[in-house]
C-alpha cells in the first residue's frame, strides 16, 4: 500500500496509483482512525487546482451535509475537480444548488419519484430486464457491464425521460465519457478533451428533445423540466439541459455501478450468492449491503462559506470540503467488520447521501432496479461465475467497473 512508511497526513489522495483498482479503502481506514479531516495539498494532473479537505467519517459527513449555510453546494461546484466544466453549468443542476432554489426545483421532480409511483413501474422494469437477459440466450459468456447492466438501466431511465430505445446507447456513451473523464481508456484526450468533445453533443441532442417537448408536451420527465416554473419563471435553456443530463447521468451510472459491483462480490463470495439463490427474500437486504459497500459515487463536494472548524481542523472560507462516501460507508463506528460483504446485514448507509436536502431523488427507483436485476439474473443464471479479471474505471468520482467478464453457466 502506498502509505507504508509515510505519515497519513502527508498522503495526497489524488495520487493516481491509489485509485487504479478502485477506492483506496486501506488509506481511508487509516484516515478515519488518525486523521478524519485530512488535507490534500495538490493534484498530480492539475497542479493549478487548489487543495481540499477530506471528510471521511459517517458522523462528520452527516454534519457537513446538513449545514448548507456553512458548506455550500453552489459556491464552487460539486466535484473535487472538474477541469473545463463551467461552474455555471454545475449550478444549473439542482444537485449544485443551495436553498431556496434547490428546494423548489427538486420538489418539481419529487412527484415523479415517489415510492408509490416507482412501484407502479415494477412490471415495466422487470420486462426491460428480462428482455435484456433474453438476448443472452445460447451464450456461455458475456461482459456483465456491457451486456446486462448498461442496457437495462439505460432503457429504464430512457423510458422515464421519454427517449426512444435506439437513443439509449449514445446517451450511455456520453454519460460514461463525461463522468469517467479521468480514465484514459475511456478518454484518451484526458478530462479536458472529454468535456470539450462531449459537452457540445449533450447540448445538441438535449436541445432537440427540449424543442420537441415545447411543441408537443408529453407526460415524461423531460416535459416536466421544459414546462417547469420556479418563482413564476420557466427554466433557462442551459438549466433544462443540465437538469436532463443530471437525471440521465444518475439513472445510467449509479444503478449500473452498484449492480455490477454487487454481482462481482457475490461471485467472489459464492457462499453469499448461495444464500440469495436459496432464499430470494434476502435480496432487499443484499441491495442495501451492496449500496453500503459499493456506492456509485465516491464523493461529492461542498465549499466553505466562512471560516469554520471541523473535528479540530480549521477550514478557511472558500476551501473545498469533500465528502467521501466510499469511506463513511465503511466506518468502523457504524459497522462491525465493515469490509466483509454480508447479504444479511441490511444496513443503513450514505450511498444516497446522509439524508437532508440533497438525499438522492432516485433512491426508490435505484432500489427497485437493483432488486429486480439481482432477482432475475440469479434466477436465470444461479451458477454465474467470474471469467477473467474485472477492471475498474480510474476515477476519484465514479466508483464502478468498466468490464466484468462472466461465465453464465457452470
Amino acid at each position: 500500500m502506498a502509505t507504508v512508511g509515510r505519515d497519513i497526513e502527508s498522503v495526497e489522495l489524488t495520487e493516481e496509483e491509489l485509485w487504479v483498482d478502485g477506492p483506496p479503502h486501506e488509506v481511508f481506514k487509516e484516515m478515519r482512525s488518525s486523521c478524519p479531516i485530512h488535507w490534500t495539498e495538490s493534484f498530480e494532473e492539475f497542479p493549478e487546482e487548489p487543495g481540499f479537505w477530506s471528510v471521511t467519517t459517517a458522523d462528520d459527513i452527516h454534519t457537513v451535509s446538513r449545514d448548507w449555510q456553512t458548506y455550500s453546494s453552489e459556491l464552487g461546484g460539486i466535484l473535487v475537480a472538474s477541469p473545463g466544466f463551467p461552474l455555471e453549468l454545475a449550478r444549473a443542476m439542482f444537485i449544485g444548488m443551495d436553498p431556496p432554489k434547490h428546494d423548489r426545483l427538486k420538489a418539481l421532480f419529487q412527484r415523479g419519484f415517489t415510492p408509490k409511483r416507482i412501484a407502479d413501474h415494477e412490471q415495466r422494469i422487470r420486462g426491460i430486464v428480462t428482455t435484456v437477459l433474453d438476448r443472452l440466450e445460447g451464450r456461455e459468456t458475456c461482459d456483465l457491464v456491457a451486456d446486462i447492466g448498461q442496457p437495462a438501466v439505460a432503457r429504464v431511465i430512457g423510458s422515464f425521460m421519454g427517449l426512444r430505445e435506439d437513443e439509449d446507447a449514445v446517451w450511455a456513451e456520453l454519460v460514461n465519457s463525461m463522468l469517467g473523464a479521468g480514465d484514459r481508456e475511456l478518454n484518451p484526450d484526458g478530462p479536458l478533451g472529454a468535456v470539450e468533445k462531449q459537452l457540445p453533443e449533450v447540448f445538441a441532442r438535449a436541445s432537440k428533445l427540449i424543442a420537441d417537448r415545447r411543441a408537443q408536451p408529453t407526460d415524461d420527465l423531460t416535459s416536466v423540466l421544459v414546462h417547469a416554473e420556479v418563482d413564476g419563471e420557466k427554466l433557462e435553456e442551459h438549466e433544462i439541459v443540465m437538469g436532463f443530463f443530471l437525471l440521465m447521468a444518475a439513472g445510467n451510472d449509479s444503478t449500473k455501478a452498484t449492480f455490477c459491483s454487487a454481482m462481482r462480490a457475490l461471485m467472489e463470495h459464492p457462499e453469499e450468492k448461495a444464500k440469495l439463490v436459496a432464499d430470494p427474500s434476502l435480496i432487499p437486504s443484499a441491495v442495501e449491503e451492496s449500496l453500503r459497500m459499493f456506492p456509485a459515487f465516491a464523493h461529492f463536494r461542498r465549499t466553505a462559506t466562512r471560516d469554520t472548524e471541523l473535528h479540530g481542523k480549521k477550514i478557511r472560507q472558500g476551501e473545498k470540503v469533500v465528502l467521501w462516501y466510499v469511506s463513511s460507508n465503511r466506518d468502523e463506528t457504524r459497522y462491525e467488520d465493515p469490509d466483509r460483504f454480508d447479504v444479511t446485514r441490511n444496513p443503513e448507509h450514505q450511498a444516497f447521501g446522509p439524508g437532508g436536502r440533497h438525499f438522492c431523488l432516485g433512491a426508490p427507483l435505484a432500489r427497485l432496479e437493483l432488486k429486480i436485476l439481482l432477482e432475475e439474473v440469479l434466477a436465470r443464471f444461479p451458477d454465474i461465475q467470474l471469467d477473467g479479471p474485472p477492471a475498474m474505471v480510474e476515477s476519484f468520482f465514479i466508483n464502478q467497473l468498466k468490464t466484468l467478464p462472466v461465465r453464465l453457466h457452470a
